[in-house]
């Protein structure tokens, strides 16, 4: 996602639990910050970073997730508040801030998302249901905000994936993966990037839940 921003010449606060250590050549139109994004000091951090090296924000890109399956009686209170931390509290700590800038500059601007295809289309043998509690929430404040901030000419969007060729599905099967998608094909990471992007810069495109998933969340095949 950094990469895909950094080409089309975006200016770019970009950051994770440790960020800097990513490997990322130093860069004029890059700033990095550590942290965990579940925390309000972070998101604080991140907000301070863009407005005083790049004196805006301008868009905003909620990437973080964490996702396990277990059947539903075997999650715990842990589970449940690991999800809420960095699924549903890291969205409304950044987002708030990014809006807050948007509201003060007057300009407009975007939040975009990524939730997941298994909130709209569960599947029987992935016991994803805690997980997609918070996902489907995502999806759920991405419409009502976009009503909200409409004439403030502030979009909201999300892309939601199927399974991705990520590190979290080193030990999932291929043909497993292939099995997922209607398509018969494995999305990559530029997949969602892409979709990130075309979100991004589509001026009139706000209220959307863009599924990249070769079709799984239609329905059943």
């Amino acid at each position: 996602m950094v990469y895909a921003f950094l080409g089309r010449g975006y200016n770019v606060v970009a950051t994770s639990r440790s960020i800097s250590q990513a490997g990322f050549a130093l860069s004029a139109n890059l700033a990095l910050v550590d942290g965990d994004i579940g925390q309000v000091a972070t998101a604080e951090k991140l907000a301070q970073a863009a407005v005083t090296t790049f004196g805006a924000i301008d868009h905003l890109v909620n990437v973080a997730g964490v996702f396990w399956t277990k059947p539903f009686i075997e999650y715990s209170a842990d589970d449940f508040h690991a999800f809420v931390s960095t699924n549903l509290e890291a969205f409304l700590f950044i987002t708030q801030q990014a809006v807050k800038q948007m509201l003060r500059q007057g300009t407009g601007g975007s939040v975009t998302t990524i939730t997941a295809a298994l909130a709209d289309n569960p599947v029987a043998d992935v016991h994803a249901s805690v997980a997609m509690m918070t996902k489907g929430g995502l999806n759920t404040v991405t419409r009502s905000l976009a009503l909200e901030y409409a004439r403030n000419s502030i979009r909201f969007n999300a892309v939601a994936p199927g399974e991705v060729d990520t590190p979290l599905h080193k030990e999932t099967p291929k043909d497993n993966m292939r099995a997922r998608s209607p398509m018969g094909a494995i999305v990559e990471v530029k997949d969602i990037a892409d979709a990130v992007v075309y979100l991004t810069e589509a001026r009139y495109v706000t209220g959307e839940v863009l599924h990249v998933d070769g079709g799984a969340h239609v329905g059943r095949w």
